[in-house]
């Protein structure tokens, strides 16, 4: 009898481990901008007819991260691509708009190469969390940055979204409007005046009207959402104020609920996703909608 539970045991924790394996890329560190950290790993599908793509911006707070290498096989790996991407940071010596600058150029990258990958330019969904999310929805929010008289072929695709899927993003980083919506406590995430060149909170508050206010939310949804931009879909904890700490702050569900705010006064589409918030259309809905061609 215990040889028999032993091997059970045994045999549940293969399993178990069989189910967790991780698939490498089809394509690795494919170069997609001039910086060193502009790279991309793929997943493609063998398929006949292009396909939508789901593109994953990481997270890290703009300081730190990297792309996935990895990929969990998932329902979906049949029916769209996967695309992972690296970006400058500051830890890379960097700050905006070079994040910013290195996100368009790839979306711009993967439809520039999309015959070759067999991939559908008009489903292109982005996907992150934390400042991969606020990517994002800036990303989908922002109006076309392709530049049609460059003599860069790349530089002339359109930067243009189907939709972005976050997940504890960022909509504004104005700290005077963070600390009146979500709390204090959100101010002391480096997030806020790093990616900024900024020396710490106090010194950006100083010099926020005459320095950092255009400049940071330049990059940033909450000033740029309009009618025409995607849909997207905003997956937060809660929304509980005042934030607990800085990381929940940061990660806050306000975050989300002010995009929703100003999309619902523009005519734009952002659903919200918290505790106390249940959106109209389930998860998977919104993703099947947008990759997967009926």
């Amino acid at each position: 009898m215990k040889i028999l539970v032993k091997a059970s045991l045994f045999f549940s924790l293969l399993l178990s481990l069989v189910a967790q394996e991780k698939v490498a890329p089809t394509l690795a560190d494919v170069k997609y901008g001039p910086h060193k950290r502009d790279l991309m790993n793929l997943w493609l599908v063998e398929t006949d007819k292009p396909l939508g793509v789901l593109v994953h911006i990481h997270g890290g707070g703009w300081v730190g991260g990297d792309k996935a290498n990895e990929q969990h096989p998932n329902v979906f790996q049949n029916h769209y691509h996967t695309i992972s991407i690296s970006y400058p940071l500051v830890s890379s010596g960097d700050i905006q708009p070079a994040m910013a600058n290195s996100t368009a150029r790839a979306i711009q990258f993967i439809r520039y190469k999309a015959k070759e990958w067999k991939i559908d330019p008009d489903r292109i969904l982005l996907t992150g969390g934390s400042a991969g999310a606020a990517s994002s929805m800036w990303l989908a929010a922002h109006d076309d940055m392709a530049d049609p008289n460059s003599e860069d072929p790349i530089a002339r695709q359109s930067t243009r979204v189907a939709g972005a899927l976050a997940g504890g993003g960022q909509t504004t980083l104005d700290p005077f409007l963070i600390e009146r919506r979500i709390g204090p406590e959100t101010l002391k995430h480096g997030m806020l005046y790093k990616p900024f060149g900024g020396e710490n909170i106090e010194e950006l508050k100083k010099n926020w009207e005459s320095k950092y206010k255009a400049f940071s939310n330049k990059y940033t949804a909450l000033s740029h959402i309009s009618k025409d931009d995607p849909p997207m879909f905003l997956t937060y904890k809660d929304a509980e104020v005042p934030a607990r700490d800085p990381g929940h702050g940061i990660h806050h569900g306000m975050f989300g609920l002010m995009l929703k705010e100003k999309a619902d006064k523009v005519g734009a589409k952002v659903y919200v996703q918290c505790k106390g918030h249940t959106p109209e259309i389930k998860q998977a809905d919104f993703v099947n909608s947008i990759l997967i061609k009926k």
